[in-house]
């Protein structure tokens, strides 16, 4: 029944994802990324809550839309959205804080606030860069990258997974398993560059592969750590099958900014 939530899930995800990208207009599109990264956001608060830390969901909220303005108005550079983030983080923490039995709290609240909104709305907004600077082509690259990597990942280390690579973080993922989601990332690379990006050239298809996946495979233990620190398998139960929006989404969380840094700066 699990594999049959997943698939369907998956299938809806899939479908409701290529028509927003390819179809979808420019605010639109930037009005769901900005309710999928509000909804990761909030899963990630009800983290550090089970932690016992006190984010200001709410301001984190507000912190992460103020941040994914600067990448709707390419007027607005993004080091002074960031700075506008700390500064209304700073006054709200200033007058909210009044009394000695708020300061206990106050370090890590702010913390995680911060922490939350450069880890995922940051990242994030970066994949509406790369579908309105580069295309809805290199979303599609990017996506057969991380994705088809990670689903040959989960096969080759099922099938010949020996060696632990984070045993904390994920007990299943082993460098065998590692080994084989670069492969079929490669793979993926080569399958999008034939369909969608025939234009670039092999060698960078190839080697950005590598480093996205790389990137990917990174991403996701790190989001396993915060759940792994809370006694906890899903972010949350939103999504049948797949655990949380969080959960959906932690590979992208490094490999998006990899892959649009290494489009911006590497591939001309």
């Amino acid at each position: 029944m699990n594999l049959v939530k997943r698939t369907l899930t998956a299938a809806v995800l899939i479908g409701v994802s290529f028509l927003v990208v390819q179809y979808a207009p420019r605010i639109l599109q930037f009005i769901l990324m900005q309710a999928f990264i509000v909804a990761a956001l909030w899963e990630f608060y009800k983290l550090a809550e089970l932690k016992g830390l006190h984010p200001r969901k709410v301001l984190g909220v507000v912190l992460s839309l103020l941040v994914g303005l600067s990448f709707l108005f390419p007027s607005v550079p993004l080091g002074l959205a960031l700075f506008a983030a700390i500064l209304v983080a700073a006054v709200y923490y200033v007058v909210d804080i009044d009394s000695a039995e708020k300061l206990g709290p106050f370090p890590g609240s702010i913390a995680i606030t911060l922490v939350g909104t450069v880890y995922l709305s940051f990242t994030l907004n970066h994949l509406f860069r790369i579908r309105f600077e580069l295309g809805a082509a290199h979303v599609y690259f990017l996506a057969a990258v991380v994705f088809l990597g990670d689903t040959g990942a989960m096969f080759a280390g099922k099938a010949f997974g020996r060696h632990k690579m984070t045993p904390v973080a994920s007990p299943h993922k082993t460098w065998e398993g590692s080994a084989g989601g670069i492969l079929v990332a490669v793979a993926g690379a080569l399958l999008a560059r034939e369909v969608v990006l025939p234009a670039i050239p092999l060698w960078r298809a190839l080697g950005c592969a590598v480093l996205v996946h790389a990137a990917a495979q990174v991403s996701d233990p790190l989001e396993s750590l915060f759940k792994r620190a809370v006694g906890v398998k899903d972010s949350s139960n939103a999504l049948p099958g797949h655990g949380g929006f969080l959960d959906r989404i932690d590979s992208l969380i490094l490999a998006t900014p990899v892959f649009y840094f290494l489009v911006m700066y590497f591939w001309k």
